[in-house]
């Protein structure tokens, strides 16, 4: 199954559907060159970062290395497919709550934002939001710029997201509790 080369370069977008029949969307963060030193000199391959997601709350990552680029690419964008997550939405646009994630030296900050706001994020975070499928959301990197650390920072923030009706089962108590009275109405009739 052999796809063409991406148009477009870094952040190229392609749609297509997978075995599911999910129409999901997958974003080239990013590609370097590697080498590797042997005997008869340097032997060269590329890595590439993908993120994929169905733009309705699911999205996942991976890495992939190969002696061509399109195949470097199909690798990852496969590893992401296995790895994808779920991650409440406020409303489908916004986060519930402002959340940190860590990896190595990387640190991210993610808040949820005001709807008309938009995705006010680096290169690596926004693709991550844009396949996702969020649309209001303020993010800072702190620490590492390294795009393999931005990445795996951003889905630690992202898992440790909880929705107030997922909070409310775990307590044992109603979303209206958790919430109040005139938020948990609007909560429990928005999901």
């Amino acid at each position: 199954m052999a796809r063409e080369p991406r148009e477009g370069g870094r952040g190229g977008r392609e749609r297509e559907r997978d075995r599911d029949g999910d129409d999901l969307i997958d974003k080239l963060v990013t590609i370097n060159r590697v080498a590797k030193v042997v005997k008869g000199g340097r032997r060269f391959a590329f890595a590439a970062l993908v993120v994929v997601g169905d733009q309705k709350g699911r999205v996942g990552y991976g890495a992939g290395k190969a002696r061509e680029v399109p195949e470097a690419i199909r690798k990852a964008t496969e590893r992401a497919k296995r790895a994808m997550i779920r991650v409440p939405m406020k409303e489908g646009r916004t986060l519930h709550h402002d959340v940190t994630g860590h990896f190595g030296a990387g640190k991210v900050v993610l808040r949820s934002a005001e709807a008309g706001t938009g995705i006010i994020a680096g290169g690596p975070m926004r693709a991550v939001f844009e396949s996702l499928g969020i649309g209001d959301v303020v993010a800072k990197s702190l620490g590492s710029r390294n795009s393999h650390n931005m990445v795996k920072a951003t889905f630690d923030a992202l898992e440790r997201c909880a929705s107030p009706r997922s909070v409310a089962n775990r307590r044992g108590k109603k979303v209206s509790d958790i919430l109040g009275k005139r938020e948990g109405a609007l909560e429990a009739a928005d999901v």
